[in-house]
Formats: structure tokens, sequence, C-alpha cells
């Protein structure tokens, strides 16, 4: 393999700087890293007399600001680190034993029901393998794919941002919780239209939200929200207590919340289109094999259905 020429700087270089840029301060840096700040500061002046260009903005009060410049050296000198990383891995494995970390970013709702059998099943299958877990909503889950602070994430088929890859798992319509002493629990059914002049307690986490509303809107109808709450559960206990009904999609077990009172579902008629949980990864690069086998094993999966 021919090399045309081998840099004048160090993967060391690029990460003093990336990390500098990602805490804001050579300070902060030197005390992740272990070093002093004065060796980082001058590992960065050195590495932009290399590149011929100035990376970042120094100031005292402020902090370190990356220029244009250093924005697209920083994001380019990641993927070398990375590959780099990567490298050392495959290095030191034995026998295709696959091993690193994998980031997984999880819409909250979900994680009850994803995150136990990922963290058991694979991580017994792969135990060099360091599975780190990020709950979040999909809003703030945008530019974390493709940065490469989330490796792979589950999340609902509505609002996915960006264009990632992606596989589904299975799909469930929403439904309606009631308390148990509901005057519509002994219905089979609920329709949408006998529950707008009484009091919603909504999941008002995105994309949930937006789902809920959207679901009423398309039959022109504007629900009367009570009480919002970004918690799954919060919701489940406010109804139980007779503080209104929920509209949620994520299934679960356990029939009573978490005080203990008991709670029933009903489906909604007419019945509503189902909604899709997927498996998202990056498209702006490939996946490394950990990766791909934790996707692998998330789509094989018999994600039951359990009402």
């Amino acid at each position: 393999m021919y090399i045309d020429q081998v840099p004048n700087f160090s993967l060391r270089q690029l990460s003093y700087l990336i990390t500098a840029a990602r805490l804001g301060t050579i300070s902060a840096a030197a005390s992740e890293l272990h070093v002093s700040s004065s060796a980082i500061s001058d590992s960065i002046t050195a590495l932009e007399h290399e590149m011929g260009a100035q990376l970042c903005i120094r100031k005292k009060a402020h902090g370190l600001v990356l220029t244009a410049a250093g924005k697209q050296v920083a994001a380019r000198a990641a993927s070398l680190i990375n590959e780099a990383n990567e490298l050392e891995r495959d290095l030191k494995t034995r026998d295709g034993e696959l091993a690193g970390p994998i980031t997984i970013g999880c819409y909250p709702t979900l994680a009850p029901m994803i995150l136990p059998v990922l963290l058991a099943e694979f991580g017994q299958q792969h135990p060099r393998v360091s599975l780190e877990i990020v709950e979040t909503t999909q809003d703030l889950m945008a530019g974390k794919l493709e940065s490469g602070e989330i490796d792979v994430a589950f999340v609902y088929e509505t609002l996915v941002p960006g264009n990632p890859k992606r596989a589904q798992l299975f799909a469930h319509p929403a439904h309606v919780v009631l308390a148990a002493d509901d005057p519509f629990s002994a219905r089979n059914t609920v329709r949408l239209e006998d529950l707008v002049e009484r009091d919603m307690i909504l999941l008002d986490s995105p994309p949930s939200s937006q789902h809920t509303l959207g679901m009423f809107h398309e039959r022109g109808l504007q629900p009367r929200i009570r009480h919002r709450t970004t918690s799954y559960e919060v919701v489940r206990t406010l109804v139980a207590r007779g503080l209104g009904y929920g509209v949620l999609v994520q299934r679960l077990t356990n029939s009573a919340s978490y005080e203990g009172y008991p709670l029933v579902v009903k489906e909604i008629e007419p019945a509503v289109e189902p909604v899709g949980v997927e498996v998202i990864w990056p498209s702006n690069r490939a996946a490394v094999p950990r990766v791909t086998a934790l996707i692998d094993h998330a789509v094989g999966v018999q994600w039951v259905r359990r009402d």
C-alpha cells in the first residue's frame, strides 16, 4: 500500500483540539485529559502552524471557540480518531470477538421495553462490548447520530430527525388509558369524540404529544388538556387517580400505577394507524461490526405485544 506523505501532525494533537472545543476551555480539557494546560495550548498552536490556518479563537474570559476551518478539521479529525481506535480494538480482539463501546439512544417510554432485552441478551452474548445508554426525546436526538455522539437509537417512526438508516421492530396503535372506576371502563372501545369534553392528561414529550393531538385534529376535535407531563408513568398515575384520561402507545403488562391504583386500557374506535418503533443508525458512515451486530440482534428479537 502506497502512502503519499506522512502528515506532520498527530492524532494526539487532533484529540486535544476536539476535547478543548467540546468542553469550551483549555483548562477543562487539561483536567479531563490529565495533562497541563500549556501542553494542550502548545499542541493546538503547533497544529495550527502545520495546517496553515487558525483553528480556534482563545479568549480568557470566553473560553475557546472553533473557527470555520477549525470546525472542518474537528469533524474530520473525529472520524480519523474513531478509525484509529477501531483499528486498535480489532487487533486486540481474539477470534473475531466483538469489543468496544456502543452508545444507545432511546426514547424514554421505549426504554423499559427495549433496553432490558439488549442489556441482558446482547450483553451476555458479547461481554466485551460496553453498552452506554442515553435516554432522550427525539427532538433532542437531532444531530447526535450524525456527530457520532450516539451510535444507534430506538425511536418511534414519527418525526425521526435527519435521514438515518432504519429498520422497523414492531408497531402498536395508540390506546386510551382509564381509571378502573371510570364511567367508560365497561366499554369495549372508546371513541375520541366521546373524550373531548373530558379532562386529558397529556404525555407532552415529542413526538408523543404531536401524535396524540394529531389524532384528535384529524377528526376535527380539540381535546381539553388538564395536565401536561413529560413522564409516561406520571400520566398513568394521574389517570389512575381519576384526574383524567390518557392516550398512550407503549403497552405494559402492569395494569396498575406506581401507587397501586388499577388502570384499564381501551382500544380507539374507529381504529387508528399503528405507530412503528424503529432502530435507526447514521447514514453518513458505515456501522462498525459491533453496532451492526446490535442492530441485527434487535431486528431479530420477537417483540411480542402484550395487552
